[in-house]
């Protein structure tokens, strides 16, 4: 191929099988097989299963049934997506779903013949936000930490702990006692059991495990051991999900003031980028769980379910009647293409997905300089308002809840997306690399101790 004169510039339609091999007995290369002797579509660790798959494309269907057969606000056929923004983790189950939730909500039929390839966004593992990021993040790195050990000294010698070593300790490796910090660690049990219930008998592990009482209190540990850090430290949330909420504000702000959000990821070379309406995320659980505990938002001691999804949708007051019709008159910010639609009422559920719009404009605005301005310095953003949605479930963050002011008469899960900002805003890092950098071995709370959610 190296030395043909075939034009290489465009894409082929090479397709492909894959195998996997294992080591047998003096290391010989044997074919990996299934419970079923099954050879094909077996999995590495971190890929997406049969299960997964087939759960993220029912995710795709609910928003296609949503977003498109209800509330016409996306189109029912595509021929490209300059008005999404599609973006990933670097692991590979993140990309799976997010191809599985994409062709849920748009399958070929669904798709012109000439549809342009999609643009999914990634970053290098250094500079991933859309996860707790502790490899490439010193400093959170050292308080997950520290939290971790709180964990271990708060939970290990507990009641409850006692009672998982009843039934589980016999399975450990010899001399191991289940601890938060036993090897395997406590979550790591957890996350075997949670996926072998969800792959069927084939995976079961002994009976023992699924023992409701024992069940409870694993959840409730290592939710404390992973996400108690997000509830009061300030600290804790700016290094591990604040820039993601950060870029979530910049678009919802860049929606409401300068006419749509527009990332030079989707940019063509003789075209004005459109706003986006809608964005989705590959993400994790952990993820999710940061996003929720950090706006005061997590009213559970369960760690999220698998295929779990949040929702930040952005509304605008067209017409400033909610103080008579509460939740009514609302309508999502649209581009122009479809601002001759007549309001509808609004309800979602998205893996990550965010509405943002507005009426197209030559200006592009900054997004380092839209999430990070001030409110005072912006135009005022009260006419718009924002709702979050966990697995379909609209939740409440504290600080918009307590003051009529922030958030809509009638339904305190309506948050003006001014108050929002300003909750945002102090755990938005202005440098996510440089702060990850400072306060080195400085304790828990080097910059205080305070709730999640105002």
């Amino acid at each position: 191929m190296a030395a043909s004169n075939e034009d290489l510039s465009s894409w082929d339609g090479f397709t492909w099988r894959r195998r996997m091999e294992r080591f047998g007995e003096n290391d010989q290369a044997l074919m990996a097989v299934g419970p079923e002797g099954e050879t094909e579509g077996i999995c590495h660790p971190g890929e997406l299963t049969d299960e997964g798959r087939q759960s993220t494309y029912a995710l795709g269907q609910r928003l296609r049934y949503l977003y498109i057969d209800q509330l016409g606000f996306m189109p029912s056929i595509r021929s490209g997506t300059e008005d999404m923004y599609l973006r990933t983790t670097p692991i590979p189950r993140a990309l799976e779903s997010l191809q599985q939730v994409f062709w849920g909500m748009y399958p070929p039929e669904a798709r012109t013949a000439n549809f342009a390839r999609p643009t999914i966004v990634a970053r290098s593992p250094a500079e991933e936000t859309l996860f707790p990021n502790e490899s490439n993040c010193h400093r959170f790195r050292q308080l997950a930490r520290l939290f971790a050990q709180r964990a271990a000294d708060r939970w290990n010698d507990s009641e409850q702990m006692e009672y998982l070593n009843s039934v589980w300790s016999k399975w450990m490796p010899e001399g191991s006692r289940v601890a938060v910090d036993s090897r395997p660690r406590l979550s790591g049990i957890m996350d075997t059991i949670n996926a072998t219930l969800a792959h069927g008998p084939g995976t079961r592990l002994p009976s023992e495990f699924y023992d409701p009482k024992a069940r409870e209190y694993c959840d409730k540990i290592a939710t404390d051991e992973w996400f108690a850090g997000y509830k009061e430290s300030n600290e804790y949330r700016k290094l591990g999900i604040g820039a993601l909420v950060g870029d979530v504000v910049d678009r919802m702000v860049s929606a409401s003031v300068d006419g749509g959000w527009r990332p030079t990821t989707n940019s063509t070379k003789n075209e004005v980028d459109a706003a986006v309406k809608f964005a989705l995320s590959g993400c994790h659980d952990t993820t999710i769980a940061a996003l929720l505990h950090s706006l005061g938002a997590f009213d559970s001691e369960k760690w999220p379910p698998y295929t779990s999804s949040i929702a930040f949708e952005l509304f605008k007051d067209v017409d400033g009647r909610h103080a008579t019709k509460p939740g009514d008159i609302l309508e999502e910010l649209s581009v122009p293409d479809t601002e001759s639609l007549p309001p509808k009422k609004k309800s979602s559920s998205s893996l990550m997905s965010k509405l943002f719009g507005g009426k197209s404009s030559p200006e592009h605005p900054i997004p380092s300089e839209t999430a990070r301005t001030s409110v005072s310095e912006l135009p005022p953003l009260r006419n718009h308002y924002v709702r979050i949605r966990y697995n379909d479930r609209p939740v409440r963050i504290p600080g918009c809840a307590a003051k009529p002011g922030n958030h809509l008469p009638g339904d305190d899960t309506f948050c003006t997306l001014e108050a929002f900002k300003k909750i945002a805003d102090k755990f938005t890092p202005r440098n996510w690399q440089a702060e990850c950098g400072q306060n080195l071995d400085k304790g828990m709370f080097a910059e205080g101790d305070d709730l999640s959610g105002y």
